[in-house]
């Protein structure tokens, strides 16, 4: 059965930023002599090169922002191996093969999850029974920290992702076996694709999630994997709009990421 939502036919709103740190075997060249063509460079691969500042002793730290498409390996890759290019007439091998890479938000992860916390009384409804049955709709799963250490076999990845799906045409459903049917779809989804949400709410026409992801995962494919897992629930009718949101977050908010992040 062919999805109903691929990355063709649909667009996505994103604030997709990471903190990387890379270590390296050697003093490095001073980051001004290979910040801008690095910068060019990972363009290519969809990675934008926002900060960067070399840490002693030995550390490179990095803040990123991504498309969708981009998986966290590939941000590595992408940031890892191109910076390693410019640098071998000088250094043949620079970096050790660790690394970390943290997701990071405008807003930290507990007003992320607060702000979805929120949202139904965001939403007033003129029949009381309606509002206290989306109330039984509102998850929050206190024992899930999406921002657990994930690690491969040379780093380590802290991914945490909200996502904001929109029913087509911002249609309104309340009816209960609706409700229902959406919310067992999409936790026996995470637990196919062992994310761990830490907040679901469903509202009448949009749903908000917290989670974290699997750390091979790129955004795009979380959320387009949610959209067709929901359609397929509900007889694979195009229950949501050819768009999707997703931005990450973590236990820093920019701000403090970048006062550690100087820059450059």
């Amino acid at each position: 059965m062919n999805p109903l939502y691929t990355s063709a036919n649909c667009k996505a709103a994103y604030q997709l930023r990471w903190s990387l740190a890379l270590f390296s075997e050697v003093d490095l060249p001073p980051v001004a002599t290979w910040k801008a063509e690095l910068g060019a460079a990972v363009e290519n691969d969809g990675v934008r090169l926002l900060e960067c500042h070399a840490q002693a002793p030995r550390v490179s730290l990095f803040l990123l922002s991504t498309q969708p498409r981009v998986s966290p390996p590939l941000i590595v890759k992408s940031v890892k191996g191109r910076l390693q290019h410019l640098l071998k007439a000088s250094v043949p091998s620079a970096f050790r093969r660790n690394f970390s890479l943290t997701s990071v938000g405008e807003a930290r992860r507990g007003a992320i999850e607060s702000y979805v916390a929120s949202q139904l009384g965001h939403h007033g409804f003129a029949d009381k029974r309606v509002q206290a049955r989306f109330k039984e709709f509102q998850f929050v799963f206190p024992n899930v920290d999406p921002m657990t250490v994930q690690f491969s076999s040379h780093g380590r990845y802290v991914y945490g992702l909200h996502l904001v799906l929109v029913h087509e045409s911002r249609w309104r459903e309340i009816r209960e076996d609706y409700l229902v049917v959406s919310r067992d779809m999409f936790l026996k989804a995470a637990l196919q694709k062992k994310h761990r949400v830490s907040r679901l709410a469903l509202l009448p026409d949009h749903l908000h999630a917290t989670l974290a992801c699997g750390y091979k995962e790129s955004p795009e494919e979380v959320a387009l994997g949610y959209m067709n897992n929901l359609a397929f629930a509900h007889r694979m009718q195009p229950v949501f709009c050819a768009s999707y949101y997703v931005g990450t977050f973590g236990e820093y908010d920019l701000g403090a990421i970048r006062r550690n992040i100087p820059i450059s």
